[in-house]
């Protein structure tokens, strides 16, 4: 825009013609006579008020988009990921946390000791601490949410974290002593997820809808099907956390609207975008910016073990040896993505790289089938997530299972809702395909109501001591044991560990790239100056 004459542009000059200053006055013709250079002088005045006027604040809204909208917002009862998203680290705390490297780090607790047999934990709390509606965080507390996580009713989506648990004691309100059963080497680890936040015992009817935890952040507002917001917790007890006012999370399920409301500024950020095949033009672009990070986050197409030709580990083999790990890194992803041969991420301590046990081998696939008594192939059905890159694994896995003589009918299955009903809860499924997020969950093999319905005593063993060791590395050796049973028995059709996409303005920072535990952590969100 081009400066009006006689006002000065931002370098302080005056642009275009200045008018003459003969000290005279002028008769504006009603009365009122104007001194042009009072007329002036005031002129000047007034764009130097402007020019020194204060900058207008800092931004201090964050939007973020997501692509699944969660179920309920208390991630103590139910096991979608989108939960925890949400909520953890934002509106609920746990005694322990993660960082940004997957490190335990003390939250709730300030400081903790453990017997010398490992089966007595004493936490030190931190005091001043105040739920969102004002109950005070206390060692009651504490008891009172671990004994709802183990309770015999509980629906804990990691219930099987707490079982170890014989008691929990309240010395006084800033102690708690929580006595094991036995040994479980992962019990802070565990204690740091979103299953083991604490609770306020008058809100948990009502935490689903209306969270109250002891987070940076207060719930605000839920508009079903398009946004949760969050509010500045203002007593919050780590006093100048958050820097944040507000945070809104936006549900946007469909790849090219998730591009379109970056691109228009209607969110300033998408972690986790779901389009890799348009990633490279963020990248592009100097408004974004775009990182790659790593996530525990395995992509697995689930087999029904408990329903033939499916109970038979030939036909299991038969069928990973048809599926060309990269092509589905390709074409379902862009090429981000790591092969798997097993349930553990690269991430995960103690990951063995297992690709090669079952390669890609059509021949020695249909040689497998024919061993089977299917020459002829059969036929099954796939539950199939509507997220882009499941889709688009599942299309490519039925081209490759075709090539075989494997018959994979496609049938698309609402995530979450429709999809955790039917696969997780009711079994009703053939194959299906879903990313497992949780870090080192490979002991979901071992749970017998597991929708995998997969039964093998030497690997549940193997776990079992895994559980119980203190010693990472002993832990991990078993762990790499466990590992190989999986790719040779194949109860799922191991595919590839997903990246983290992060996209989001260049100015805002403390965002997590990685991914160490699901999370939309904004605790320690801000924007530049």
């Amino acid at each position: 825009m081009r400066a009006a004459a006689g006002v000065p542009d931002r370098g302080g000059k005056a642009s275009g013609h200045e008018a003459a200053d003969d000290g005279n006055d002028v008769d504006t013709g009603n009365g009122t006579m104007i001194t042009n250079r009072i007329g002036r002088g005031l002129a000047l005045a007034a764009v130097a008020l402007l020019c020194g006027a204060s900058p207008a604040p800092a931004k201090d809204t964050l939007t973020l988009g997501m692509a699944v909208e969660p179920t309920g917002l208390d991630p103590t009862i139910s096991a979608p990921v989108a939960i925890r998203e949400v909520t953890w680290g934002n509106l609920y705390e746990g005694l322990t946390t993660l960082d940004k490297d997957g490190r335990i780090q003390p939250l709730l607790a300030t400081s903790w000791t453990v017997s010398p047999d490992g089966l007595t934990y004493t936490f030190k709390l931190r005091p001043g601490v105040r739920f969102h509606n004002g109950t005070p965080f206390d060692s009651s507390i504490v008891k009172f949410s671990l004994d709802r996580a183990r309770a015999p009713d509980s629906t804990n989506a990691q219930k099987q974290f707490f079982a170890p648990i014989g008691s929990i004691e309240t010395p006084d309100p800033m102690t708690a002593v929580i006595r094991l059963k036995q040994q479980a080497g992962l019990f802070l680890y565990h204690l740091a997820w979103g299953d083991a936040v604490m609770l306020d015992p008058k809100t948990v009817g009502t935490n689903k809808t209306d969270p109250i935890g002891t987070g940076p952040f207060k719930f605000k507002a839920w508009q079903r099907g398009d946004r949760v917001e969050l509010a500045r917790n203002d007593d919050y007890w780590d006093k100048g956390v958050p820097k944040l006012a507000a945070v809104t999370f936006r549900f946007i399920g469909d790849a090219q609207a998730q591009a379109a409301a970056l691109r228009a500024g209607d969110i300033d950020g998408f972690p986790n975008f779901t389009a890799p095949e348009l990633f490279g033009e963020f990248q592009k672009d100097a408004r974004f910016a775009t990182v790659v990070g790593a996530t525990p986050r395995k992509l697995v197409a689930g087999l029904n073990n408990s329903k033939p030709p499916l109970d038979d580990a030939r036909v299991r083999r038969a069928m990973m040896q048809a599926i060309d790990r990269k092509a589905i890194i390709d074409g379902a992803f862009s090429g981000y993505g790591t092969p798997i041969g097993s349930h553990f991420a690269p991430t995960d301590p103690g990951y063995v790289d297992l690709t090669g046990v079952l390669p890609y081998d059509p021949a020695k696939a249909r040689q497998l089938l024919a061993e089977a008594g299917h020459g002829d192939g059969f036929t099954v059905t796939m539950k199939c997530p509507q997220m882009s890159y499941t889709t688009r694994s599942c299309e490519i896995m039925q081209a490759m299972l075709s090539e075989v003589g494997i018959t994979l009918n496609i049938v698309p299955s609402e995530f979450p809702a429709k999809w955790i009903d039917e696969v997780f809860v009711k079994y009703d499924y053939d194959v299906t395909i879903i990313d497992h997020a949780e870090p080192m969950d490979i002991d979901i093999y071992a749970r017998p109501a597991y929708y995998f319905r997969y039964r093998n005593a030497a690997f549940d063993d193997l776990v079992a001591k895994a559980d119980k060791l203190a010693d990472e590395a002993g832990r991990s050796k078993l762990y790499g044991e466990a590992q190989k049973i999986l790719a040779d028995e194949v109860p799922a059709l191991y595919l590839m560990d997903l990246p983290r996409l992060n996209i989001w303005d260049a100015k805002l920072q403390g965002l997590w790239p990685n991914e160490p535990i699901s999370q939309m952590y904004v605790r320690d969100a801000s924007w530049a100056q």
